[in-house]
């Protein structure tokens, strides 16, 4: 797993964990699905269908930096938006992400490299169906 994959799923994962239902003590479980003929079509994951609900990653993001108890600044800084989500923000954790999403600029001029990767992280949870605030989007 790349580690765009764990931001997402950390991203992702936070906010199904808190929107999933709690069932009430004694509910019984919803009957699985059967395989006869009337079943509804399974999900496509390689559809390019937009999800039914977007995540909005400013609101977790900002649970998620306020759990963490530093004064972080995920909306300017990659390291900060690593940091909240408990992810490797060493330097060599970036240089892997920026190769992971096609950096090619000089991963020695770090602050450059930093800038580009807090915009693509961004871009990237927004096209896979994060709400991102207005002001972050390019």
């Amino acid at each position: 797993m790349g580690i765009f994959d764990s931001i997402s799923n950390a991203i992702f994962g936070r906010a199904k964990a808190a929107e999933a239902p709690q069932a009430p003590a004694g509910t019984p479980a919803a009957p699985a699905p059967s395989s006869g003929a009337a079943s509804a079509p399974a999900a496509n994951p390689s559809s390019s269908t937009p999800p039914l609900s977007t995540v909005d990653v400013g609101a977790v993001l900002d649970q998620a930096a306020k759990a963490s108890g530093q004064n972080l600044d995920w909306k300017h800084s990659i390291v900060d938006l690593l940091k909240a989500l408990k992810l490797d923000s060493s330097l060599a954790a970036r240089k892997e992400l920026a190769h992971e999403l096609g950096y090619t600029g000089d991963t020695a001029d770090s602050a450059t490299m930093n800038l580009w990767l807090h915009k693509a992280v961004i871009a990237k949870l927004a096209a896979n169906g994060g709400k991102v605030p207005a002001d972050l989007q390019s």
